[in-house]
């Protein structure tokens, strides 16, 4: 399934904000305090909504008074578009309100529009924790399957707080709302730590890499054992991209364990993982993640250019392309002209505040933009020269007198 937009109302610094017509690989850019972050909070927001529940989740972040926009009442509105696993393009809407001191779910609602003017079908809509879901739901492709035809059941859930995906969403008798909580719960919100991903835990099982990156050598041994194939390619990718690294291997030891062994060449003896520089075990950790074989539906990493020479940047947008072409979407933000460098213009996306607000604009919508790409700019060169924030012609208005790019 992929995210075709997105649009957020009322949450930190984004008041009213909307990013559409998503690629498998989005790429946002802005100054410090732009947004970045809030926009990527959304995600993990969902994400612990539905494990725990709405309260919980605004609680982890300060409470509802600290996640709505300042001078705004609320409620805060998320709305998600996604096409489904029939390929049709479906519509969640989630709106968290505060009802006497406490986080509740005002409305959320999955629905289904056939066609431009067809009639929604609505699989799922809750008010409060009170509501109603289609129980024929696998109905809905079938010619005529509407209206009086839905065959409902109505519901009240003990929590108001709860996400009503989170109930419906484990039953696979509904599944476009199955579907969506099985996205929402396989989403990887990156919270890398260098100093956790060294792999001092040896002991222990593990598939997929942790948010912190602190089990890598229990998901490097999952790899050797299960998938030879991906663990080589994560060697051969440090072999030829990473300076300096002239080797790498992995010897099990007599109990099993697996012990990482990188080579330097300016040294006879390798070195054993925890030894090695930050930004070595922090490239091996993204390999290791990004060659799961596996992919998570969504990807969002934060500044992944933080410890690593630049000179890797542009190999590093490329694993992440090839990532989000293997099935997982992908969001990363960065402060790094190498690594938009590596961009394609419709990937884009750059915030900026506005009296206090992120703004959301779209790189591919530059006129400007567009011809000195196709003079053969670089997107980053760009981005370091202030082209970006040219006013004017650029984002569809009239050009501002005497810009130019500086």
């Amino acid at each position: 399934m992929q995210i075709e937009s997105i649009a957020v109302k009322n949450y930190r610094c984004l008041r009213d904000v909307v990013l559409d017509n998503l690629t498998r690989m989005t790429i946002v850019v802005g100054a410090n305090g732009s947004g970045k972050s809030s926009l990527f909070d959304v995600f993990a927001f969902l994400k612990d909504a539905l494990s725990q529940n709405a309260a919980a989740a605004a609680a982890r972040r300060g409470g509802y008074r600290e996640l709505v926009s300042r001078g705004q009442a609320g409620p805060i509105e998320i709305t998600v578009k996604f096409r489904e696993r029939g390929g049709q393009l479906a519509t969640y809407w989630l709106k968290v309100n505060q009802d006497d001191g406490h986080t509740v779910v005002e409305h959320e609602a999955l629905s289904y529009r056939r066609g431009q003017r067809g009639r929604a079908w609505r699989f799922l809509y809750s008010k409060r924790g009170e509501g109603e879901v289609i129980t024929n739901e696998s109905e809905y492709g079938v010619q005529g399957a509407e209206g009086d035809l839905q065959k409902k059941r109505k519901f009240r859930l003990d929590d108001p707080s709860t996400l009503a995906i989170k109930s419906f969403g484990q039953l696979q008798e509904f599944p476009v709302v199955f579907d969506f909580r099985s996205l929402i719960e396989n989403w990887h919100i990156s919270d890398f730590h260098t100093g956790d991903a060294r792999p001092s835990v040896e002991v222990g099982y593990a598939e997929h890499l942790s948010t912190r990156g602190d089990n890598v050598a229990l998901v490097a041994q999952y790899l050797y054992e299960n998938h030879p194939r991906q663990f080589e390619q994560v060697l051969q990718a440090m072999r030829e991209r990473v300076p300096g690294v002239s080797a790498v291997e992995a010897k099990p030891t007599e109990d099993g364990r697996l012990v990482l062994r990188f080579q330097d060449g300016s040294f006879k003896d390798p070195f054993i993982a925890r030894f090695v520089s930050d930004g070595t075990i922090k490239m091996f950790a993204y390999l290791v993640l990004l060659y799961d074989p596996n992919p998570h539906p969504l990807l969002a990493v934060e500044e992944p250019e933080n410890q690593l020479y630049p000179a890797l940047m542009r190999l590093l947008v490329e694993e992440f392309r090839a990532y989000a072409r293997r099935g997982g979407q992908v969001f990363v933000s960065t402060h790094s002209p190498d690594f938009l460098n590596g961009a394609e213009l419709d990937e884009i996306r750059w915030l900026v505040k506005e009296d206090g607000f992120t703004t959301v604009r779209r790189a591919s919508d530059s006129e400007l933009l567009q011809s000195l790409i196709h003079e053969g700019e670089l997107p980053g060169a760009l981005w370091r020269q202030g082209v970006f924030d040219l006013p004017g012609r650029f984002w569809g208005q009239e050009e501002a007198e005497g810009a130019r790019p500086r």
